[in-house]
């Protein structure tokens, strides 16, 4: 079972955004597996490792799940401004999500496979867009569209859509209003090229933070389109 840290210490501005292009500080591990691992997880992995992605999310390796899967890796990936130093399992910040690689090598039927991706986004939102019915079907949209253009072919695609809104009480700390998105998805990759498949994940991260395309400089509001 590869199980990376728990929060890892990001790459700073201005080196190689790969994960594992760099080697982590404080004494963390690295984004390798073992050769313990069959051939075919260590290649998804690897895979995984070498996708580039834009320079305002930071993504790196999380303690995957334990007993999910005979094999499991996890990947965290947050919209994160300048001062943050890591990727944690959780946050505060406008956008993050996980990664999560499942691998049985005798597959299951529930999967049609033996590479098993579960994702999962949570993004705060404007009370405009909170209560925008067709938010669910959008955000839904962006993880279909974003797989549909990289990927040939996934199997078994499912997932959920929530949006919530919390209202704080008494002493304690944040806005007394707070509304977000939530994605849960999971899906099957028939390859075991799955840099494609972050890809996909990061755009949607990058649709549900309002993020403007790459090389457009953002002088309004955040949007979601």
């Amino acid at each position: 079972m590869c199980a990376g840290p728990p929060r890892t210490a990001m790459s700073q501005p201005g080196q190689d955004r790969r994960v594992g292009a760099d080697l982590w500080t404080n004494g963390l591990a690295s984004s390798d597996v073992t050769t313990a691992e069959p051939a075919a997880f260590r290649e998804a992995v690897a895979a995984m490792n070498a996708t580039t992605v834009r320079p305002e999310i930071e993504l790196g390796p999380i303690r995957p799940p334990q007993r999910l899967a005979p094999y499991s890796y996890a990947l965290g990936a947050e919209v994160r401004h300048p001062e943050t130093a890591v990727v944690p399992e959780s946050s505060e910040g406008d956008a993050f999500g996980r990664l999560i690689l499942l691998h049985d090598p005798d597959g299951t039927d529930a999967w049609d496979g033996t590479m098993r991706l579960v994702a999962y986004i949570q993004a705060d939102l404007d009370a405009s867009e909170a209560v925008d019915p067709l938010l669910p079907e959008v955000a839904w949209s962006w993880l279909v569209e974003a797989l549909e253009s990289r990927v040939d072919n996934v199997t078994a695609l499912g997932g959920t859509v929530t949006a919530t809104t919390s209202v704080r009480y008494g002493d304690i700390a944040g806005p007394p209003r707070a509304h977000q998105l939530e994605l849960r998805a999971s899906w099957t990759a028939t390859s075991l090229d799955l840099g494609p498949h972050v890809e996909a994940f990061c755009a949607v991260l990058e649709h549900a933070a309002g993020l403007p395309p790459v090389g457009v400089t953002d002088l309004s509001s955040r949007s979601r389109a």
